[in-house]
């Protein structure tokens, strides 16, 4: 179990399975990935410069790495798989960007999972074995994770997946992701305004906030939400949003003629409930 204080390993202690994470842009998020051996590294992103995709100036500073830069020779190790977004393999340099290695920890105690303030570092989620994990990263790499979303399908979502196999089944709810568990935890006990009357000093609201905190980020951690299923890997494309399909337009109306074998020649018409109104065409 990684240290309370810092989940920083060594990169000599990496071991093929591991999800692994990297803070960006002064420590405000962290990306992830699994790392399979041999210095390479499976994760999900948006695109270099788009990891969040909102359209606006956060779009300049928020970002994952991808191998595919836009700027300076690609790199000698990854930057032939060429592949600028959706699930890619990079090697473990272009996955850091420049910083170090952290390991997310997994089937951590209550007592641990809350002392680690900062959410997206561990999860009381238990973990599959090894072989398991890099199968489902391996699959992914090939058929993809569905469409990205910061919210509901990111890059963490993408690895606690291939760690435990779990997927939210409830559309209204966020994703597995526990830095956006702590970020909507964080805004419930703001929010939560009416909670500041039940205490007269600066303390206890500070108390009573932190506790908010704490309750909004245990209840929404994968290992205890019940809104999840285990999905195998091979069966994962059935849980995405199924495409819209163009529905054929509703056949014409259309005159028939019918022939009997003594009558008249007759001409139907469609009588507006299906039906068709035969009339002599003598």
């Amino acid at each position: 179990m990684v240290g309370v204080l810092s989940n920083r390993v060594d990169r000599l202690d990496l071991a093929a399975g591991d999800h692994i994470y990297s803070w960006r842009t002064a420590y405000l998020y962290a990306h992830h990935g699994i790392y399979i051996g041999d210095a390479m590294v499976i994760h999900f992103t948006r695109a270099t410069g788009h990891e969040i995709g909102t359209g606006t100036f956060l779009d300049m500073f928020l970002f994952s790495s991808s191998p595919a830069t836009e700027e300076g020779p690609p790199c000698e190790k990854c930057g032939h798989l060429i592949k600028q977004q959706g699930v890619i393999m990079s090697c473990l340099d272009c996955f850091l960007d420049g910083g170090n290695p952290y390991l997310f920890d997994y089937a951590v105690s209550p007592a641990f999972f809350l002392a680690k303030a900062r959410g997206g570092t561990c999860t009381l989620a238990a973990s599959d074995p090894a072989d398991i994990v890099i199968h489902r990263a391996q699959h992914l790499l090939n058929s993809g994770f569905g469409t990205y979303s910061l919210f509901k399908n990111n890059c963490e979502d993408f690895a606690i997946y291939c760690k435990t196999g779990l997927l939210v089944e409830t559309a209204f709810s966020v994703g597995r992701s526990g830095q956006l568990a702590s970020l909507t935890a964080a805004f419930s006990a703001v929010a939560s305004s009416p909670l500041r009357f039940l205490t007269t000093s600066a303390g206890g609201l500070v108390v009573v906030t932190s506790g908010m905190y704490c309750v909004g980020r245990y209840v929404s951690d994968i290992g205890v939400r019940r809104d999840v299923v285990k999905v195998p890997v091979e069966r994962l494309v059935e849980h995405w949003p199924p495409r819209d399909v163009a529905v054929a337009p509703p056949p014409q109306e259309s005159h028939q003629e019918c022939q009997g074998n003594d009558v008249a020649p007759q001409e139907c018409h469609g009588d507006g409930d299906g039906g068709c109104v035969s009339e002599s065409l003598s």
